[in-house]
């Protein structure tokens, strides 16, 4: 019991890393009803455009001063990215059966990763990113990496930000009305397609930050990376609620918590040993959204399609 304080740190960590990708899948389907499993792809793009800034940057640039320019390029790259797949992928099948632009989700996905792999110099293999140096800061019995300070940061104050945005600002508001009625709302004078638009480079500047969090944490960038931390996301929304932001970022706390005590402690109980270890992390994180939505279908805090938040 000893540990349960780091590992408690550690599913806090992981969950907003989850939350913050997770936010852009439920932007998207609230307002589109649109399930975007390209926004995986988006995150790796990010990391990768964050990664070439940081290498076009002059020898012995410190990271603390290249990280802002990381994160402005990795939400460029993200963001026009997002962009450009509504515009042309997504928006012509706005009126098409609900198959279609699913389908075309996936297709993009592998695209995405395609084009990184072929064009990307020395993508075929993992790419170093850089980590912050430095011992760990330890408070009491846990420790937190330095290269975890970043997200310790990042996401609350994107919540705080996207929260203020979208119960604060009149763009906020013609989103909530979006959401809840989209016809209605062209017909009030609000450019849905302008809206629409905001969503997925809402989504993709936090899927961006989420990257470099990523490369930040594992010391690197891959072109598959996209598709688990994708996977766990959507899982997060769902598990959540999808269709509200806030629920996106409790469900990631809540699977990244799952997966760090299923890891810690499940493989310590009398049999479990085979199904606790470090390769059936992902399994658990599985498990308890089967057993979530067998219990509330509508994920924790339930379908907001209109954010009331």
């Amino acid at each position: 019991m000893h540990d349960l304080p780091q590992q408690l740190a550690n599913g806090l960590i992981l969950g907003a890393l989850y939350g913050l990708v997770a936010i852009g899948y439920t932007m998207v389907y609230g307002i589109v009803q649109l399930i975007n499993f390209a926004h995986g792809e988006i995150v790796m793009v990010g990391g990768f455009g964050a990664l070439t800034a940081y290498l076009a940057l002059p020898g012995g640039t410190t990271l603390w001063l290249a990280l802002p320019l990381m994160l402005i390029a990795g939400i460029l790259v993200s963001t026009l990215t997002a962009v450009a797949a509504e515009r042309f992928a997504y928006r012509p099948l706005r009126t098409a059966p609900r198959l279609a632009p699913l389908i075309t989700a996936i297709g993009l996905s592998i695209l995405l990763q395609q084009l990184v792999f072929s064009f990307y110099p020395d993508a075929k293999k993992a790419r170093v990113f850089p980590k912050i140096p430095g011992e760990p800061f330890e408070i009491g019995s846990v420790a937190i990496q330095r290269s975890d300070l970043f997200l310790v940061l990042a996401a609350p104050l994107c919540m705080i930000a996207l929260g203020w945005f979208v119960t604060r600002t009149r763009s906020g508001r013609a989103m909530q009305a979006t959401s809840q009625d989209p016809d209605t709302a062209k017909l009030m004078g609000i450019d849905t397609d302008r809206i629409i638009v905001m969503a997925f480079a809402i989504g993709a500047a936090f899927a961006a930050v989420a990257a470099v969090a990523y490369g930040l944490r594992s010391g690197q960038v891959d072109f598959r990376m996209g598709f688990l931390l994708g996977l766990k996301a959507f899982t997060a929304a769902v598990l959540g609620g999808i269709g509200n932001i806030y629920g996106a970022m409790l469900g990631g706390i809540t699977l990244g918590l799952a997966e760090a005590l299923a890891t810690g402690y499940i493989q310590h109980l009398p049999g479990m040993h085979l199904f606790g270890g470090g390769a059936w992390k992902d399994v658990w994180a599985f498990v308890l959204l089967i057993v979530v939505l067998l219990v509330r279908p509508q994920g924790l805090l339930g379908e907001r399609v209109a954010d009331r938040a």
